[in-house]
């Protein structure tokens, strides 16, 4: 804690008088806490039995405090007393914030014990006839010795709050790598419950470029997981952020989407929560997708074809190679045009009219082509499993 500045000196009291406030400080300490239980219900149980006398105990000595700085001579060394009465009171703040309360309940209670313990204080100094010069400067000084404690615990409190958030993330960063890495359900489970994070139904990978995150997890609710960093399967270079949105399966996936808005972003499916590693992964290998789609998000579940057929790139292009070898001997040209009726065939399911139809030809062209496919091909033009393999591969053809 920083020095304070506030000024507390100069009160001028006769020894008499100050052994007459001293003496009533027991009794007005128990009767500050009794007044701040019924003032602030919710301190009612914290200050209950054993802890109820610790704070009477903290509340005398911190009132003993006041007043002999109050009582101090003008000009003179406060020494460590007022700083330990801060510095108690910015403790306290972090206490509140670490027992999950408010900051307001602790300010009221400390309105209710300034004014219990003024109404103590003043009955006294009247009692023992000081001026009223006097006694507004004792009023003065009390409230704004309990002003400077009020202000040391806000900044605790608030201190406390941000130390604990930080601490949370980390912890919520770390649950996310668990998630993305596919640890077991009880390390998940365990790393959820540290961070004290209340697991959804599923959860749904978003991939999005880093520059386009601000704001974006807050939309989705606090349970939004968010990692920037060290994301599997991503080089630092992408500067790609992963979100893991919680239970937007269904209608709700529209909502998602619409969300996301402009974003470059890649939507991989709802899964169970402990599962949404399957879910990034497919985000992940939509990426070329998402250079096609422009400035759109990209829904994973629209482009299901074309993730299966894309699975293994390799075996893709050993497939083309193997099935469609009867056409590597031509002319290019030539080869095209067979390939782009042999695609159209396939997908029209040899309707003649309608492969016609498709590639702006007439239907005797048609008929002249596959006569040539025919020849190239055999028998095996007609086979269920060859038509597969011609569907597969033509397929992966037309999305090169």
């Amino acid at each position: 804690m920083a020095d304070s500045s506030l000024r507390l000196s100069g009160l001028q009291l006769d020894e008499p008088v100050v052994r007459a406030l001293e003496s009533i400080l027991p009794g007005m300490a128990e009767r500050t806490v009794t007044a701040i239980t019924v003032a602030v219900p919710s301190y009612a149980d914290a200050f209950s039995g054993r802890m109820g006398q610790i704070i009477e105990n903290a509340v005398q000595t911190s009132l003993g405090i006041f007043l002999r700085l109050a009582t101090r001579p003008e000009g003179t060394d406060a020494g460590t007393s007022l700083l330990q009465a801060v510095d108690g009171a910015y403790e306290l703040g972090r206490g509140e914030a670490r027992q999950g309360r408010t900051i307001d309940a602790l300010l009221a209670a400390f309105r209710v014990g300034a004014q219990v313990a003024w109404q103590e204080l003043s009955a006294t100094a009247v009692a023992a006839g000081l001026p009223a010069s006097t006694i507004a400067r004792f009023a003065e000084l009390v409230f704004a010795y309990i002003d400077e404690l009020s202000a040391s615990s806000v900044s605790g409190h608030a201190d406390e709050l941000a130390t604990t958030g930080r601490v949370r993330q980390r912890y919520l960063d770390r649950l996310s790598q668990d998630l993305l890495a596919g640890e077991t359900a009880a390390t998940l489970t365990a790393a959820a419950e540290q961070a004290g994070w209340q697991p959804p139904d599923t959860l749904t990978a978003v991939l999005v470029p880093l520059a386009q995150t601000r704001g974006l997890a807050a939309q989705f609710g606090q349970s939004t997981l968010q990692l920037a960093e060290d994301l599997p399967g991503v080089d630092a270079s992408e500067a790609l952020a992963v979100l893991l949105v919680p239970d937007m399966a269904g209608t709700a996936r529209r909502q998602l989407l619409s969300a996301l808005g402009a974003r470059k972003a890649l939507v991989g499916p709802a899964r169970p929560w402990m599962d949404v590693r399957s879910s990034y992964y497919r985000a992940l290998r939509a990426r070329e997708l998402s250079q096609a789609s422009g400035s759109s998000a990209v829904d994973t579940d629209d482009h299901l074809v074309e993730l299966v057929l894309g699975a293994d790139l390799e075996a893709a292009a050993d497939l083309r190679a193997r099935v469609l070898a009867p056409l590597s001997g031509l002319p290019p040209n030539t080869a095209d045009r067979l390939t782009e009726t042999l695609r159209s065939w396939v997908l029209h399911q040899g309707r003649r009219d309608a492969v016609a139809a498709d590639l702006f030809i007439h239907a005797q062209t048609v008929r002249y082509r596959m006569s040539q496919l025919r020849e190239l091909f055999g028998d095996r033009l007609g086979e269920p499993r060859t038509v597969l393999e011609l569907t597969v591969a033509l397929g992966l053809e037309s999305n090169d």
